[in-house]
């Protein structure tokens, strides 16, 4: 079985003429397919209404006990069930999920070094419950995952969005049965060479220049963790990984798009 693994993020979630848009596209989409999404300004801006700042740190958040209760609420509740909704009206039978449902992500809290990231799930080769995945795909249901996972200990945790998509689409690639490709969404035609300059996006990047973009700074910020997850899920089985426009999902001569190589 094919499956496309497709991760949202960024303005895509705020905006919602591109939320239709992207979720149109998505819907079209002939083979198995599976939604990850983020919504880390969506989060932001509750955050400031109720008077908490965001505290960020090299694009990762920091999640204290308050900022924990506002990304569950944010992405598990408001922008998943949005989401739902809005496949349904283009005729696509999604299934809003956290990482606690069906055990679909188990998670364990982030040990603390140089920086304490909070209530911070990281995941690992096991975490992912393919079984259940592949049984909602089989039964034409399709999977939309918020970036909130659990720890087997009643407890809910906040994990990168990129992340888990990375994951999903590893664990998957392991079955015998799957061939898995995947989409990193966004409001950009890819991974800029200048942020000002919308038009000047890498039509390719390979692992060697990826790590020297990171030295010379031509990417910052929450790119970095994507890109990290991306060629991580590379070099684990994923046949092929791009970062772009959500109109990419549906264009066989990848415009609009960065693809990864090794």
């Amino acid at each position: 079985m094919k499956i496309h693994i497709v991760k949202i993020g960024g303005h895509l979630i705020n905006d919602r003429k591109s939320l239709h848009d992207s979720l149109e596209a998505f819907c079209k989409l002939q083979e198995y397919k599976v939604l990850i999404h983020g919504g880390g300004r969506k989060a932001d801006f509750i955050s400031n209404k109720m008077g908490i700042s965001p505290k960020m740190i090299q694009g990762r958040r920091i999640t204290d006990k308050e900022t924990l209760d506002i990304v569950i609420m944010t992405y598990a509740g408001i922008i998943n069930k949005n989401i739902v909704a809005i496949l349904q009206s283009y005729h696509c039978n999604a299934l809003g999920l956290c990482g606690a449902d069906g055990n679909c992500i188990k998670s364990y809290l982030r040990k603390v070094t140089n920086i304490d990231y909070g209530y911070v799930g990281d995941i690992n080769g096991k975490s992912v419950n393919t079984h259940l995945i592949k049984f909602l795909l089989k039964n034409n249901i399709i999977p939309v995952f918020c970036s909130i996972t659990h720890n087997g200990i009643g407890n809910l945790l906040n994990t990168n969005a990129d992340t888990i998509a990375a994951y999903i689409a590893m664990s998957l690639a392991r079955e015998k049965d799957c061939k898995v490709e995947l989409h990193f969404c966004f409001e950009k035609k890819g991974v800029l060479r200048n942020v000002q300059d919308s038009e000047s996006y890498f039509r390719k990047i390979n692992f060697h220049l990826f790590q020297k973009m990171k030295q010379n700074h031509t990417i910052t910020n929450g790119m970095i963790p994507k890109l990290e997850n991306a060629f991580f899920a590379l070099k684990n089985g994923v046949t092929k990984v791009s970062i772009g426009l959500p109109n990419c999902l549906n264009d066989v001569n990848n415009n609009n798009q960065t693809m990864l190589c090794l």
